[in-house]
């Protein structure tokens, strides 16, 4: 986007524009692609086709199972590519080039959350799509239940969002924002019951996965994919939707709060 052009254009439509160029340059990428889109139904098709049996209730491991991929997907879109993506984007100079155009400082946020959303959707709706098809997963059977799936999934989403912001000022290069970023995720992804029931983790896992969103975003999630009596197999004796809402704002104020403090557009060696 031209100087002139971001001269002439109000904010809202220097924000669209901005959305749609990120999501452009996300799918010129192939690698990105196919990591963030690709591989939590692939992940679905594995599992899936192994582990066939039920989890107690009638309840297929498949059912369980998609719940933890849809927010690792979320969690993946949201903060796992905006850790990885603003420090390459830092380390090449966009940023500081950003700076340097008349363009307010959040467009360029602005763009990243369009950007994150379209990813966010497209995954959603490849893995319920690959699971209902090829695993006869259940979905949501009352409008109670998808404006569950709508809250959980925006809460968690936002939370993530924020926390991939402020977790790319912890990379020193481009080119080590993967290795800082993709242990922490694949760790949570453990310790979350995503690949596992819960409550089968040793109790200290789960205490360390209840201090991060991820756990209580497939938490809320199972909510609306279990029947509602699975809801006695978690840990505090029910879903509690309340404390699941609670906990994802709080991590929303929190990760706020480090983006303001702590987010930089310049690399050190730049000033």
């Amino acid at each position: 986007m031209t100087t002139d052009v971001a001269r002439q254009a109000g904010p809202v439509a220097l924000a669209v524009a901005q959305g749609g160029l990120e999501v452009r340059q996300f799918l010129r990428s192939r690698e990105q692609v196919m990591f963030t889109l690709a591989f939590p139904a692939i992940m679905i098709l594995v599992f899936g086709s192994i582990f066939k049996g039920t989890i107690g209730e009638g309840v297929k491991f498949t059912q369980y199972f998609v719940t933890g991929m849809i927010a690792t997907g979320l969690m993946t879109a949201g903060f796992q590519a905006l850790a990885i993506q603003i420090p390459m984007e830092r380390d090449r100079g966009v940023l500081k080039r950003f700076l340097g155009t008349p363009m307010p400082k959040w467009v360029y946020f602005a763009g990243k959350v369009q950007m994150v959303g379209v990813i966010a959707l497209l995954e959603t709706v490849i893995l319920l799509t690959v699971a209902s098809l090829l695993f006869d997963l259940h979905l949501p059977g009352t409008p109670e239940k998808w404006l569950t799936f709508l809250w959980v999934s925006l809460l968690g989403i936002t939370a993530c969002t924020l926390c991939g912001v402020a977790f790319s000022s912890l990379a020193r290069t481009g080119r080590s924002a993967p290795a800082v970023v993709t242990p922490v995720a694949l760790v949570l992804q453990f310790i979350s019951g995503v690949f596992f029931v819960f409550t089968s983790l040793p109790a200290w896992m789960q205490n360390v996965a209840s201090l991060f969103p991820l756990k209580w975003m497939c938490q809320g999630l199972r909510a609306v994919f279990l029947p509602a009596s699975f809801g006695a197999r978690e840990p505090g004796g029910s879903f509690d939707l309340p404390m699941v809402a609670l906990v994802l704002g709080l991590w929303c104020v929190l990760a706020l709060a480090l983006c303001l403090t702590t987010f930089r557009w310049t690399t050190k060696r730049d000033g």
